[in-house]
């Protein structure tokens, strides 16, 4: 009996269609065995049946790239350290501290409530940390209501699997309601302002966060409209740089509405979902002329995100992580 070996190359899936996780397979070399009995010299000529033997693929391995959340992590510390030893920031350290802690007790205690199989401390993490950088009150019972604010909202606020308000944000619009809170707005100076812009955009660079056009396309069409105004109004160009060299501007773009977890799941629903966001706080900002427009913006237009990817499903984020992790 001869047997035949044919080697058939199959392409892997493209990338960003799907992240792989460990434990999926991916088919690379598929091995065809077909054979096929010589007929004796003597008596009828008998033909054995063919086989297919599919040999089992190789466990595709994903990228060692950092998580962009622990690139997060750094830069909010860095910063928020910076603030509390070099600028004196209107925010005492057991005040921080207070925060932090706070985001971590509620994140451990829901996901004990809601049975996940383990505790994440990086989604909190990254929620405290804005927190401290933006939120300022008077009260520690608000100043402890925000952390919980936002890890519950990851749980509890939830459409098709993902939840819908971007956490920090959900808990300063719930807090700002109450009115004994204010946004700081993280004037840090020159030297401060443009070392946490690198930093951010070296985030982008380094981990090629897959929801990047969020804050490309917010950007742009924020900051056209700011000096697309002043253009009109014809004020030197000053103004408007002044008006974007704001670290608040910075966390929101790219800590805010570029959560991976809140924007729509196809590229182009994200690119006009940000572009919706940045016409919302600029009406807000300079025509009904309230402070926090950003903040305002994103809460309005958020419940938008379910519609759009009903109308425009793509593939969901899914961060790379163990698949016994679930992550909120």
């Amino acid at each position: 009996m001869d047997a035949a070996v044919t080697l058939r190359e199959e392409s892997p899936p493209a990338d960003g269609v799907a992240p792989v996780t460990p434990g999926e397979y991916t088919p690379r070399t598929r091995v065809v065995l077909s054979m096929a009995a010589i007929a004796p010299t003597t008596g009828p000529a008998l033909l054995a049946p063919r086989a297919s033997v599919a040999a089992p693929s190789a466990t595709a391995i994903p990228g060692r790239r950092l998580d962009p959340r622990l690139y997060q992590i750094a830069t909010l510390a860095g910063l928020l350290g910076y603030g509390l030893l070099r600028l004196d920031l209107d925010l005492r350290p057991d005040r921080a501290l207070v925060i932090l802690a706070t985001a971590l007790a509620g994140q451990y205690a829901c996901t004990r409530l809601f049975g996940l199989p383990a505790f994440d401390a990086r989604s909190a993490l990254i929620s405290g940390l804005s927190l401290c950088l933006l939120l300022r009150t008077n009260s520690t019972a608000l100043a402890v209501a925000a952390p919980v604010l936002a890890v519950a909202s990851k749980f509890v606020i939830r459409v098709g699997g993902k939840h819908v308000f971007n956490p920090t944000n959900f808990a300063l619009a719930a807090v700002l309601l109450t009115g004994g809170v204010w946004v700081s707005p993280g004037q840090w100076g020159n030297a401060a302002f443009s070392a946490f812009l690198l930093a951010c955009l070296g985030g982008l660079v380094v981990n090629r966060a897959a929801r990047s056009e969020v804050t490309i396309a917010f950007l742009l069409a924020y900051g056209g409209l700011v000096f697309a105004r002043s253009a009109w109004l014809g004020e030197p160009m000053a103004i408007p740089v002044h008006r974007l060299q704001s670290g608040a501007l910075l966390i929101f773009a790219f800590f805010m509405i570029s959560d991976p977890r809140t924007t729509p799941d196809r590229g182009a629903a994200r690119v006009l979902f940000a572009s919706l966001v940045a016409l919302g706080a600029y009406e807000v900002q300079f025509r009904l002329f309230r402070t926090n427009g950003l903040l305002w913006s994103l809460a309005a237009f958020a419940p938008l995100v379910p519609v759009l990817d009903r109308l425009l499903p793509a593939a969901r984020h899914r961060w790379r992580e163990p698949s016994s992790r679930r992550p909120a």
